[in-house]
């Protein structure tokens, strides 16, 4: 892969209302040790961040939307003007190492690649001693992980980064947080959906990915430090609702049948028992996601994005099938690495 000093891959960062975090992730991408191009998609932010993004970092690309679209959304919107090999995801409240891209970018060397995941860890906002820290970093993901249960899951997150963290591997899926991308095999196989609004939009790529034929690698010298739900309050009942919503309909696009109806099976049963408890007068734990209204929110919903889900299902390319793809990542945290034939 030719490293002549053009920019061969464009860093796509998605804000809404975060200024100052914004502005220390550009200043992140600006250290980078190889050129990119950074495209900044502006949620419609009441802040001025769109402005402030203009005058620090004058040499990026801004598209100012006119409504809030979720960072699926935003990236759907910034995908038609990406015109180069590769497009990078970096979160609003992540900064990246400077070497992270030029080390993502030398794992894509590998044609059959179409993702790498970054080792994201948890960026700590204390002030740090005057002595070097004496226990490992820990880790937000490395890489996702397909559960048995047919969702996704972060790998490592909360553990030290050490041991199979530090050691290079293949896995299932990617964070949207923090990732490189083939952009050919992106949009080859449909892009991000809008529809998802937040969460789950890369877990569904993965699986898109992975069933085109395409795989997903770590590559834990791609650094990028993150603050955990910085732009997001994983304890809101939009966090609960797209969650939830998100993780069906991903299964119902990509799962073989017979996981897409345990899962389903397992959300209404639980939803059904949860409203007996409320009903008998039973304590209900006070998570949004216990919520007997909100499930029964997510279930509506789920349904009316059936036949187009079903219709994407049906349309998607496939080289691999949903059982062959299941069975080799389903409760598999990584695989070794290993070199193959391009995709046909």
């Amino acid at each position: 892969m030719a490293r002549n000093g053009a920019a061969e891959v464009t860093v796509v960062v998605v804000t809404w209302n975060q200024r100052e975090l914004v502005l220390a992730c550009l200043q992140s991408l600006v250290r980078q040790t190889i050129p990119c191009h950074i495209l900044v998609v502006d949620n419609a932010s009441s802040d001025g961040s769109a402005d402030a993004v203009q005058t620090a970092v004058p040499a990026a690309e801004i598209i100012r939307l006119t409504e809030n679209t979720g960072f699926a959304g935003g990236v759907a919107a910034a995908l038609p003007r990406v015109r180069t090999r590769f497009v990078a995801l970096l979160n609003n409240d992540a900064v990246a190492d400077p070497r992270w891209l030029e080390e993502s970018l030398a794992q894509l060397d590998d044609p059959t690649v179409a993702a790498v995941a970054a080792k994201m860890l948890l960026l700590d906002d204390e002030p740090a001693d005057e002595q070097p820290p004496t226990t490992p970093e820990r880790v937000n993901n490395a890489g996702v992980v397909l559960l048995v249960t047919g969702y996704g899951a972060d790998r490592g997150l909360g553990e030290a980064d050490t041991g199979a963290l530090t050691q290079p591997a293949e896995v299932f899926g990617f964070s949207g947080g923090a990732a490189v991308l083939r952009t050919m095999a992106v949009l080859a196989v449909g892009g991000i959906s809008p529809e998802w609004f937040m969460y789950y939009e890369d877990t569904d790529l993965a699986w898109r990915l992975r069933l085109a034929g395409w795989r997903v690698v770590y590559e834990p010298t791609a650094v990028v430090h993150h603050r955990h739900a910085a732009s997001s309050d994983v304890r809101s009942e939009m966090f609960a609702f797209y969650n939830e919503r998100n993780r069906l309909l991903t299964l119902a696009r990509n799962a073989p049948t017979t996981v897409t109806a345990r899962a389903a099976g397992r959300f209404v049963v639980t939803t059904v028992s949860l409203s007996a408890k409320r009903l008998l007068g039973r304590s209900v734990p006070p998570e949004p996601v216990f919520d007997p209204a909100l499930r029964l929110r997510v279930m509506a919903r789920t349904l009316t994005a059936w036949p187009g889900v079903a219709r994407e299902r049906h349309e998607a390319p496939r080289q691999r099938s949903r059982r062959e793809v299941w069975r080799e990542w389903s409760g598999v945290p990584a695989r070794p690495p290993h070199s193959g034939a391009k995709p046909a």
